[in-house]
């Protein structure tokens, strides 16, 4: 899912509006936590996710173009980045990434990692 400003307006992700998933531009951290919510549920994600804040920082120190998988360590360093996507994502090098990075007694409260 994609977060858009309405389905009527040009910026609406193709996907979304096919699939009917209409997401609105948020204008508070409560309403965008909510789309995230939402979105993580939808997807049926089973790894923790984080919200940016509504000035997008993270974005904007991240942003690459291809698009890239990113795995970020408790430090705030790039322990993982992808080859550009999306023909270079590869889950299974993400997962190994995040089992490095989590201690094994946590680790286990997400098996699927």
């Amino acid at each position: 899912m994609s977060r858009k400003r309405t389905p009527s307006t040009p910026e609406q992700d193709e996907t979304n509006i096919k699939d009917r998933i209409f997401l609105h531009s948020t204008r508070t951290l409560s309403e965008r936590c909510t789309a995230a919510s939402t979105c993580v549920s939808n997807l049926g994600i089973e790894f923790p996710a984080v919200v940016d804040d509504l000035a997008d920082s993270t974005e904007r120190a991240y942003i690459a173009w291809p698009d890239r998988l990113y795995v970020i360590d408790r430090d705030g360093l790039v322990a993982y980045k992808s080859k550009p996507g999306p023909y270079g994502f590869h889950p299974e090098e993400v997962a190994r990434a995040l089992r490095q990075l989590v201690p094994t007694t946590q680790a286990a409260q997400f098996p699927h990692l």
